[in-house]
């Protein structure tokens, strides 16, 4: 779950971060009274969309005084904002950002991630703040400094103190960056964080450290434990519409570009499903795991959130019956084409228990459908259809 910067940085001010002052506005008319409450000086206007590169897309403008943001504001309120992480249809501009100037001497990036490999969160800084971390690991790799987190101690003060050191800071600054750090890292754990980004992180003249910007990710695992705060931070308008539908029935749902609907129990066989319809020439529209019981309700939900993508021009049911039967969820696909109209090709492949009966099933159901013998067999027979 991602959340805006203007909420990122509410949140790290509860934990002793140092960030800029500023407001959030949603309308453009706010941004000249959120200027002079500033000081009426030099401010930033920022775009507040999920997703990185704003600056390189025209949504962050410094500016000087209270007219020239609201004029700025007003360009940039409601633009149909392009990065590179928004793909070329770009992200509407709801919300902006209206936040005091800086007299920045240096910019750094600081981040913690979890590294899956050691089982273990991970500091990482540079002193090449402002630039993507992957060009950075890419071009420069001797530039990241890396400082690893056992999970039960906790980031210690001396873990800290040595970044803060390797970034080659004033030593005035050191003690004062390291307690930014152990603040940024009980904030990353407290809140049950997957990403934590300041980029960049900067020194200023009156000799200070301030997160400049921060980005922040939630492990959606850990909603159990926040839903006193995490709903009221979520911004449904910056998700896939297709894919809040999928939450609501409990299947998890990730929109694509491609134009065959995957409809599969298991992440793991999702994946190879999406990989093997690619070898076969074709384009996965969408991963979708319906989860262990693949009944006829689930099967119908999942059709209706497949079908509702207009680029999908087929479907390919791929499905293991370990637990329950094939012969059980054959019948529960027959029973979801009964509940909602399957207007496009339609290819099944079972594999597990009782796969032989579920495919006479299938074939004596009088359904137009297609029956896939493998994996491989029933990606070309998909592909086949839409050709």
């Amino acid at each position: 779950m991602k959340i805006h910067e203007y909420q990122a940085k509410a949140l790290l001010r509860d934990y002793g971060v140092e960030v800029p002052r500023g407001f959030a506005i949603f309308n453009a008319e706010e941004a000249k009274k959120a200027a002079e409450d500033l000081g009426g000086g030099t401010v930033v206007v920022k775009a507040q969309i999920h997703a990185g590169g704003r600056g390189k897309g025209g949504g962050v403008k410094v500016v000087n005084g209270p007219d020239e943001a609201d004029e700025t504001a007003r360009q940039i309120m409601g633009m149909q904002l392009v990065t590179h992480q928004t793909g070329p249809e770009g992200k509407e501009v709801k919300r902006l950002l209206v936040e005091e100037g800086m007299d920045i001497l240096k910019e750094y990036y600081f981040g913690i991630v979890i590294d899956r490999a050691t089982n273990c969160p991970v500091l990482m800084a540079s002193t090449e703040g402002g630039m993507e971390i992957e060009k950075v690991a890419a071009e420069t790799p001797e530039k990241i400094i890396k400082e690893y987190v056992h999970p039960a101690l906790g980031l210690r003060p001396f873990q800290a103190a040595k970044v803060a050191y390797k970034l080659g800071l004033d030593p005035k600054l050191v003690r004062q960056a390291s307690r930014m750090f152990m603040n940024l890292y009980k904030a990353f754990e407290a809140n049950d964080c997957s990403l934590m980004e300041i980029n960049p992180l900067v020194s200023t003249g009156d000799g200070r450290i301030l997160a400049l910007d921060a980005k922040i990710n939630f492990d959606d695992n850990a909603l159990y434990r926040h839903k006193d705060s995490w709903p009221e931070l979520r911004d449904l308008s910056e998700e896939e519409p297709l894919e809040i539908e999928a939450s609501k029935f409990g299947l998890n749902y990730i929109k694509l570009d491609g134009n065959v609907g995957c409809m599969v129990n298991g992440a793991g066989l999702a994946m190879a499903t999406m990989d093997i319809i690619k070898l076969s020439g074709g384009e996965p529209a969408n991963f979708l795991d319906v989860g262990g019981g693949a009944n006829a309700e689930g099967v119908a939900n999942a059709f209706r959130i497949i079908l509702s993508d207009p680029n999908v021009k087929a479907v390919l049911i791929n499905i293991f019956g370990g637990i329950v039967r094939c012969d059980r969820i054959a019948n529960g696909i027959i029973e979801a084409t009964k509940l909602v109209d399957v207007n496009v090709p339609l290819v099944v492949r079972l594999e597990g228990t009782n796969a032989e009966e579920a495919s006479k099933i299938l074939e004596d159901s009088g359904i137009d459908m297609i029956v896939g013998r493998g994996l491989a067999d029933a990606a070309q027979k998909v592909v086949a259809a839409i050709q």
